[in-house]
């Protein structure tokens, strides 16, 4: 099956499958815009992009609110089919109301459109499921669960230390490793306050993930 992915980026993958085309989300136009308000009026412009060259696909998929507004305007504006992957909801976290101020509200607005509008959801956990199911009106038959995976011969136990003299961590001491965005919903704050009760002689690393991968599959 032929694949097209429309991200968030400057990516541009041409000649292989899946295909990449990247979508700039900085933009000067944005410049002026209230702190809060910045990276949602963004975010949507990226999925209004994003929807400019014409959609003939088979099926839309997209995960994350970041993507979801590309999702809905391919629904509507080309008919095409939407399947929507949630991996926490917006409801769940109110604290981004200190984040994003009123822009929360929005952000809220196209997750619950997206998911309501959606021909077929993928949950990642069956508590996932449930959670949709308690703050959306969305039929239960429409919900499939797909657990999250990850590449097991990418993933395997190596002797290889190069990573951890990069950044600087001691091999012949035992360490506690963070990675991930510096974020509440990750529980980082957990970690921090535990370290006083950790053995002095162990290292803690935080490390910072990468940017939010927002994904927009043809």
């Amino acid at each position: 099956m032929e694949i097209e992915v429309r991200s968030f980026g400057d990516q541009n993958i041409k000649g292989l499958n899946p295909s990449v085309e990247g979508y700039d989300y900085e933009n000067d136009a944005f410049a002026k815009a209230d702190s809060q308000l910045k990276a949602l009026l963004q975010t949507i412009s990226t999925g209004t992009h994003m929807n400019i060259k014409p959609v003939d696909a088979d099926v839309v998929h997209c995960h994350t609110w970041y993507s979801h507004f590309a999702g809905i305007l391919a629904k509507l504006c080309y008919g095409t089919p939407l399947v929507v992957t949630t991996h926490s909801l917006e409801p769940l976290r109110p604290w981004k109301r200190n984040q994003l101020g009123r822009g929360y509200d929005a952000s809220s607005w196209i997750e619950k459109t997206a998911i309501e509008m959606a021909d077929a959801v993928i949950a990642v956990s069956k508590e996932t499921k449930e959670d949709v199911l308690n703050y959306f009106n969305v039929d239960e038959k429409k919900i499939q669960v797909i657990y999250n995976g990850i590449n097991l011969e990418q993933y395997q136990k190596t002797t290889e230390a190069s990573a951890l003299k990069k950044h600087q961590i001691n091999t012949e001491k035992p360490f506690v490793l963070f990675v991930g965005r510096i974020t509440q919903q990750k529980g980082i704050i957990h970690l921090v306050n535990a370290i006083k009760y950790i053995h002095p002689d162990t290292q803690v690393v935080l490390k910072k993930g990468a940017v939010i991968l927002a994904g927009f599959t043809l």
